[in-house]
């Protein structure tokens, strides 16, 4: 099974304001973004079988209201909560409990090859658990100063090995990783 990270943070290193907010990703202040330019995004989407995310991620999703992004590719929702799935959405979403590592196994029954792992939390816990394959950075530039950061403590370092860096013309510039294991 491979698990692959994609998100964008700030320059200082947070995915989102302490509130969850988000506009800052698209109110950079570095021009309009090439309409034609995704940044790997629809690549990434064509090699995953599904998405597992943070119920917080989630629910940020389901905020920006309109179209579900991610069409009929499966997604699970991590969560000890429960969380409310819309009918319009529960034929491919559905929540998940658990460890890392039994969320791993639930997917590999279910024959998933390639996960797209997505929230700052789910982030950490499989990083720590040593269940991220890949990274994939992009760095926006700004600096928010203070919010949620990506990544959390950690019992050991967790070793990378540089595969890539894109820079475009907006300034964002998307690194990708593998981790070292």
């Amino acid at each position: 099974m491979k698990i692959s990270v994609y998100i964008a943070t700030s320059l200082d290193g947070f995915i989102a304001r302490e509130d969850g907010d988000i506009e800052w990703l698209h109110n950079s202040g570095h021009g309009d973004v090439d309409k034609s330019e995704d940044f790997g995004y629809e690549a990434l989407m064509s090699s995953v079988d599904a998405l597992v995310m943070g119920r917080n991620t989630y629910e940020k999703v389901l905020s920006f209201g309109g179209e579900w992004p991610y069409g009929k590719k499966p997604v699970f929702v991590l969560t000890n909560n429960g969380v409310e799935i819309p009918k319009r959405i529960s034929d491919t979403v559905s929540s998940l409990s658990g460890s890392p590592q039994k969320i791993v196994k639930e997917m590999e029954k279910l024959g998933h090859r390639h996960i797209y792992l997505d929230g700052g939390i789910t982030i950490q816990k499989f990083l720590e658990a040593g269940l991220v394959d890949e990274l994939t950075i992009t760095k926006i530039p700004v600096l928010i100063g203070t919010g949620i950061p990506l990544f959390g403590p950690l019992s050991k370092d967790v070793k990378m090995k540089h595969l890539q860096t894109n820079t475009f013309d907006n300034g964002f510039v998307q690194s990708r990783y593998e981790v070292i294991k």
